[in-house]
């Protein structure tokens, strides 16, 4: 096995073991991103003298005083919407062209204390505001979309180009391509871990979240980035995670979704999660058939926070240079221009209400269970899906159906790999709980990740 077929919690073992050293870590990774960034273009810029020398001060610290902590030394890469100093921050738009971030994001400032090596940035989806980020092909199937907007986040760690890498996620932006590409993504609780110095979608729906090989190494990426910020006024303290129990899952109560989740689902996604979902019976868990509250309202929430929150973001520079956005953006952006404050404020409403009728919905039970996207990668291109039930679909509302209920609610979400479908394209289930018991989807996650053959597999692409 090379070095860059390691998840973070094997390199960091062995790192810690004195087995592998950095900087051959980071050579290693460096390379594979060489082999293969030709055919996914996962990244805006590899930064590879920066992390070169970053491994060797990495590499001489650990020599001299030991690893400051499981992150030392591990090459990871961030989402290009979040900051780094003295780095271009392109949100993959011609609109940020020229831009360079003046000091780090609190994300980035707090992976370098705890002594992650930069790779570089990472593709989204223009500005996070899209499904599938076009520049990405997906890790499994280059004819297909990476999904998004966390695209490049995602087939970077699928491919063995990152460690690890950091995500954004408004409606599913972690989870969406991490599902689509075979990895594990969270979207911790709304305010968990810092957005200081990230560039904004939607303020009161964004999130940011790590993109990992395994359940595991999710909890020791999250224990470095969570923490209050005085600097992002959503910022909470919560629990500060890096190590939870596994072994099995008895008195456990997990919710299997009556509608909504399995409603509109590629029958492949569905067998695939019904089976992982039995697994979680088979290691203890009791299963609950519960009724997901105001679903039908899903949509229209999510679009009516979103929509006009981008808007306003991006008043500006959407007056002033236009024609430097992408059209499929900047539609959006001219949308939310005719949204009105009582649409606005009707939305805010709602997603109040959303909010206490799924805190009693978590009454009776610990773990929401379902699929993280009704269906595989779509080619690229590719704008409608059609249902069995004759309906038509967006492939960008498809891929954000499942996930908006979270962003809505702010609770904390898991994708993890349960599957692929007969093409060979991954499957992902969703794990949701109640706001900062972010602890109890990593240890179901785990458990179940623990319980199957594979986990961690890099994708099957030739070197």
């Amino acid at each position: 096995m090379q070095p860059f077929e390691l998840s973070l919690t094997e390199a960091s073992r062995a790192v810690r073991a004195r087995e592998l050293s950095p900087v051959e870590l980071t050579e290693s990774v460096l390379a594979r991103i060489a082999a293969v960034e030709g055919r996914l273009g996962a990244y805006v810029t590899v930064a590879a003298d920066a992390a070169l020398a970053a491994a060797h001060r990495a590499e001489r610290e650990i020599s001299g005083s030991g690893p400051r902590g499981p992150l030392h030394g591990i090459p990871m890469a961030l989402k290009d919407l979040i900051d780094v100093e003295g780095m271009p921050t392109t949100a993959s738009s011609r609109v940020r062209a020229g831009h360079v971030a003046e000091r780090d994001s609190r994300v980035a400032e707090r992976l370098g204390a705890a002594g992650a090596v930069l790779l570089g940035k990472t593709h989204t989806h223009e500005f996070a505001y899209g499904l599938t980020t076009p520049q990405t092909n997906n890790v499994w199937d280059h004819s297909r979309v990476a999904g998004g907007s966390s695209g490049g986040s995602a087939v970077a760690v699928a491919a063995g180009g990152a460690t690890f890498a950091m995500g954004t996620d408004t409606g599913g932006s972690i989870r969406v391509p991490a599902a689509l590409n075979g990895v594990v993504g969270l979207k911790p609780t709304y305010g968990l871990v810092p957005r200081t110095g990230v560039t904004s979608l939607s303020w009161s729906l964004d999130h940011v979240g790590p993109l990992t090989r395994t359940v595991q190494d999710v909890a020791l990426v999250l224990s470095a980035t969570a923490g209050h910020d005085p600097r992002d006024p959503a910022s909470v303290s919560g629990p500060m995670l890096d190590r939870f129990p596994g072994g099995d899952l008895r008195g456990l109560k997990v919710g299997v979704p009556r509608n909504h989740y399995f409603d509109r689902v590629a029958p492949e996604v569905e067998e695939s999660v019904r089976g992982a979902i039995e697994r979680l019976a088979e290691l203890g868990a009791e299963l609950v058939d519960v009724e997901i509250p105001m679903a039908r309202y899903v949509q229209a929430v999510q679009w009516g926070l979103m929509v006009p929150e981008a808007t306003a973001y991006h008043e500006r520079s959407l007056r002033a240079t236009p024609d430097l956005y992408a059209a499929d953006v900047r539609i959006l952006l001219e949308a939310g221009e005719l949204t009105s404050a009582g649409d606005y404020l009707r939305a805010q409403r709602a997603r109040t209400m959303m909010r206490d009728a799924w805190a009693r919905m978590f009454d009776g039970i610990d773990v929401l269970a379902a699929p993280t996207v009704p269906m595989t990668a779509a080619e690229a291109g590719q704008e409608a899906v059609e249902w069995a039930d004759g309906t038509t679909e967006a492939v960008s509302d498809s891929y954000v159906r499942l996930c908006a209920p979270a962003n809505i609610t702010g609770v904390p979400a898991l994708t993890l790999p349960v599957g692929h479908d007969r093409a060979g394209l991954p499957i992902g289930m969703q794990l949701m709980a109640r706001p900062f018991h972010d602890a109890t989807v990593l240890r179901v996650g785990r458990v179940y990740e623990e319980s199957v053959a594979g986990a961690g597999r890099l994708a099957p692409l030739a070197a």
